[in-house]
């Protein structure tokens, strides 16, 4: 292989185990030889190890563990163990997991909130390592499988939700607007504003980061304002407990003078004081099928569709009230 290729055995190994420290054109001459020669039919699934890599860019959220539970749920029905890493990096993960995927033969990736480079991808697809991502970062396209929500629904739900309660007033905290969930969930909510007739003036729109103190920060900005709103909706659940908090520290009662919907449907929405009406994503599903079309993929198999939306529900409980029991104008 190495004389076909025309380099050495030592570079013909570097790509083998997916070695970064190989240049793209010698690569290409290899991967080529590799191709030709069916080496990734031979090794096949049976040559790689018995474990799914589970890779998420940060572990500080609860989030993350709805995640978890369901790759682990059909990890362990497979008899497979999972690796669970934090890449480093933003949405766009450092070389460093690639690299210990490969040298563990995965049976398969599984990326959460990233969006892996053309590079990593041929790494891995080169190797015939599947990667499938969860609730990416960027547009969805035909090269990267993925699974996600239907996030512009969810919100649009949440603000008609708010909207039947008497609320014209009604302001946001948003997530990352790097974040394609983050964008469709304001974007839904803004839909549902526009087609009853409802302004949404810019001050009422704050960007939050998902995290619970970005929600509180944004939320005292936001019932700062001369003309508080009436009601919020917030990009995710995090940011509703940070809201929780600012509207503690300015005397605001939810839902007495102050609705609020959440999006996730964490388990400690439910125990929150008052409990949160949230949008569900079905994070633990969604987790599932990302581990079902991955393993299917390792096997060979080539599903008709490799981009899923699982359905949103909104999950109405006590942090939302009627304009008129509130005794607030929504003018």
């Amino acid at each position: 292989m190495a004389a076909a290729a025309g380099v050495s055995v030592p570079t013909v190994s570097k790509v083998l185990n997916g070695r970064a420290d190989v240049a793209p054109d010698t690569r290409q001459r290899v991967e080529d030889v590799i191709n030709r020669h069916g080496y990734r039919r031979r090794r096949g699934p049976a040559g790689r190890s018995s474990t799914v890599d589970l890779v998420f860019h940060e572990l500080e959220s609860p989030w993350a563990v709805e995640v978890i539970r369901g790759v682990q749920r059909v990890a362990r029905a497979e008899g497979l163990s999972v690796v669970l890493t934090e890449s480093g990096g933003e949405q766009t993960p450092e070389d460093g997991w690639v690299d210990s995927v490969l040298a563990r033969k995965s049976t398969a990736a599984i990326l959460v909130l990233s969006d892996p480079t053309p590079a990593q991808r041929e790494r891995l697809s080169s190797r015939g390592i599947p990667c499938v991502v969860v609730d990416p970062t960027g547009d969805p396209n035909d090269e990267i499988p993925s699974i996600g929500a239907t996030y512009w629904n969810g919100g649009l739900t949440a603000a008609r939700h708010l909207l039947s309660l008497g609320h014209r007033r009604i302001g946001a905290i948003e997530g990352p607007k790097r974040m394609l969930s983050s964008r469709a969930r304001i974007d839904g909510y803004r839909s549902a504003l526009e087609a009853a007739g409802v302004s949404m003036p810019a001050e009422l729109l704050r960007t939050g980061d998902f995290h619970v103190e970005g929600g509180r920060t944004a939320g005292l900005e936001l019932l700062s304002l001369a003309r508080p709103p009436t009601a919020i909706f917030t990009g995710n659940d995090l940011q509703a407990i940070g809201l929780y908090e600012a509207a503690r520290e300015k005397g605001v009662r939810i839902p007495e003078d102050l609705s609020v919907v959440g999006f996730d449907d964490l388990p400690m929405a439910r125990w929150l004081g008052p409990p949160l009406t949230t949008v569900r994503q079905p994070l633990t599903e969604m987790a599932e099928e990302a581990t079902r079309l991955a393993l299917n993929l390792s096997r060979g198999e080539h599903p008709g569709n490799i981009r899923l939306d699982l359905a949103t529900d909104l999950v109405v409980r006590h942090s939302t009230a009627p304009l008129e029991d509130t005794g607030a104008t929504g003018d």
